[in-house]
This record gives C-alpha cells, structure tokens and sequence, in this order.
C-alpha cells in the first residue's frame, strides 16, 4: 500500500469524515455492500450518533418503506406505540429483525425525550412502498392525501370524493400480486380504473401545489411534509405498477428507474430538512450509472445518488463501505490483486479512506474487479472509485 494513501487512514468517525469534504453535505450518504449484516449497521448507528452531537445532523434515513417509516418517525418523534409494535409494522424488507435497527429507534427515542420539537430527531424511509416481490396498492397515499386537502380546502376543488377513491382501487390484494413481477398479464397497472387513478393523483398533487400558500397557513410542518410524501408515493406507485403491466423490452429499466426516481425524491426531501445521514446499499448511491444483468440482458439506469447529486452539487457527498471477509456467508479474505485485497493489508479492524487519492495513487494499476462467491454481497466496482468521497472499510464482518 502506498505510504502517502496510509497516511489518509483514519477511524470511522464524523471528524475523520468531515475532513475529506470540502463542506458539510445536507446529505451524507453511507452504501453498504450487502443487506442483513448487523455489524454495518452498528458502524451506521454510531456515525450517527457522532454526526447529531458534532454537526448537528437531525435526519436518518434508511433503504425501507417510506410510509411505513411514518411509524417510526411517530415514535421517535412523540413516544406513539410501542417499540415492539415500531419494530413489527414500521420496516420493510426484514428490518424490523434487526437488532442494531431496534437499538437505532431506541436511542432516538431516549435521544428525543424532553427535548423540544425544533431539536428533535427524525427518521425516514427511503424507498417507495415496493417490495421485490410486489408493489404495494396505492390505497394508503392516495387516501391520506385526499384527506388531507378535504380536511382544508372547499370540497369543490377536489377532483372526486372518498368514494370514488375507494371504488376505483378495489380491493388492495389485486394491486399487491406478487405474480405480476414475472407476469405482466396479471398486473392491474393498465386497467381503466388505474388510468383513472393516475389522473386523479397527479390532480391532487397539483391541488396541492395550486393552494400551498393557504394550506401553508392552516397545517402544521410535519402535516405539510407528509402531504407531500402521500404525493409522491400515489404517483410514483401508479406509475410503477402501470410499468408492471408492459410486455415491451424496456420493462425492466423503466422499473428500475422508477425505484430509483422515487428513493431520490426522498433523499432530496431529507435533503430540505438536512442535514441527514442516509443508509441504503452501495449501488443506490453511487454517481455512476447502476447496471444489471438478467436472463442475459444487460441494463443500465440511473442510480437514486446520481440524480441527488446533480440536483445538489457539493451538498451530496457519498461514503462506499467495502469488507474484507463475511466468512458465514462464504466470502473469504479478498484476493491480494483486488480493491478489498488492498484495503484488507491494512491492520485495523474498521477505518475510512480518502477515496479520490486512493485513485489518484493507484494511476493506471486499477485493482481487479473482485468476484463474490455469494450473490447477496457486492464487492466495489475499483472503476468507480474516483467517483466516492470516501471509502468505509470493515476487515472482518461477523455473525450477528
């Protein structure tokens, strides 16, 4: 390892952080190359920490369901519910098992109690109301935004009542058919009542913004914000699913960036309360473009921090974690040649690297791409490298 690129090695800390940026970012993204692992997430958990008692970060947000972290954020926030109950109904994609998931929402909790509303922690979800498997039914956002104009505008600038909603969506099992990822037949996404439903979301979204300086006037911040969320996940939902139902090669892409397109709108309005510390896999947050292949059909879109950082310029700023070894899930210590093997020569345990020196230093010697025994674990692109304003490093990931 080249003795200047030691010298940047420093702890996993905010101060160590704060240093390879020029300025301090609204949003400050931490990847991570796998899912499940709680020991990454303790390294996230304690950053955090770090980041709200040193620079002054509110925000959390987090690769899971963006409504259902409306949970969450309630308990935090006000003490609603129980930590069991935020735990089972407040997380998507399993993060509800997770230990050092419950452990954040707990400190947060504590963090938050006596203090008042302007010093408070938040936290966020990140990604639409999508699972791998489905989409979720529009009913939650569209009826909530749909309250909430009824409740503060005259009922006959609504474009439809209640009932109309609630007639046109049906029942929700029809929209969260898991048959329809593989199946574009079975997808309700095209129907005549889901081409109305479009018409009638992007209506209110547009009510929404034609009477902002009123209800500005006559709703509280936090009432404001979610109305805006239920906005963005009605449209973003209708629009996925009517994707899910399309037989033409672009299908895949087109939904790819979808996901992408809705996780950004999140992370830029956990950029409007910023500063935040975000969490979601490395490849979300890259400023490259993310790419995939499947069936032997390569695609391309581009990845939710690509679009935040050409929105936010310097204001974005994103950490790439890499590991060494994930021994229970047969990753064994990085071949010497690649990106993780040269990281994995250093002796500490954990420590973040200055990324863009780490390229300038390797010139043209670009490591070898390292391939994963195990497809839940995704080594760094080294071309990509460049591109990061920091890599994290974890030597050893252990069993939970």
């Amino acid at each position: 390892m080249d003795t200047g690129i030691k010298d940047t090695v420093r702890p996993v800390e905010a101060a160590s952080v704060m240093r390879l940026l020029p300025a301090r970012p609204r949003l400050l993204a931490l990847g991570e190359p796998t899912h499940g692992e709680d020991l990454l997430l303790d390294v996230r958990n304690e950053l955090f920490r770090q980041l709200v008692e040193q620079e002054g970060y509110r925000t959390i947000g987090i690769e899971s369901d963006c409504l259902m972290g409306l949970v969450v954020d309630d308990y935090v926030t006000s003490g609603t519910g129980s930590l069991d109950e935020v735990m089972e109904r407040g997380f998507s994609h399993g993060g509800g098992a997770s230990a050092a998931n419950r452990e954040l929402v707990r400190w947060m909790r504590a963090y938050n109690e006596g203090r008042p509303a302007a010093e408070r922690l938040r936290f966020a979800g990140l990604d639409g109301p999508l699972e791998i498997s489905h989409a979720a039914s529009p009913r939650q956002a569209l009826t909530a935004l749909h309250g909430y104009l009824a409740a503060r505008v005259d009922a006959d600038l609504l474009p439809c009542d209640a009932e109309t909603l609630d007639r046109l969506l049906g029942p929700d099992g029809r929209w969260a058919n898991p048959a329809t990822m593989m199946d574009p037949s079975q997808s309700v996404g095209q129907s005549a009542e889901a081409g109305k439903l479009r018409l009638l979301a992007d209506d209110l979204v547009a009510l929404l913004d034609a009477e902002t300086p009123h209800l500005v006037a006559v709703s509280s911040g936090d009432d404001w914000d979610r109305a805006h969320l239920y906005g963005r996940a009605a449209t973003g939902l209708l629009r996925y699913h009517h994707w899910m139902a399309d037989t033409s090669p672009g299908r895949m892409p087109r939904l790819l960036g979808l996901r992408s397109s809705m996780i950004a709108a999140n992370l830029l309005a956990a950029a409007e309360r910023g500063p935040a510390l975000v969490h979601a896999h490395n490849a979300h947050f890259q400023r490259d473009k993310s790419t995939m292949r499947l069936g032997g059909t390569p695609f391309e879109w581009w990845s939710s921090g690509a679009i935040a950082s050409a929105h936010l310029g310097e204001g974005y700023a994103f950490l790439a974690t890499a590991v060494g070894t994930i021994r229970h899930q047969g990753v064994d210590a990085p071949p010497p040649d690649t990106l993780e093997g040269l990281l994995y020569t250093i002796p500490e345990d954990r420590y973040v690297v200055d990324a863009r020196r780490l390229a300038a230093a390797l010139g043209d010697a670009r490591p070898a791409p390292r391939e994963s025994p195990w497809f839940g674990y995704s080594a760094l692109d080294p071309a990509h490298l460049a591109a990061y304003d920091g890599v994290v490093f974890v030597r050893d990931v252990t069993r939970s």
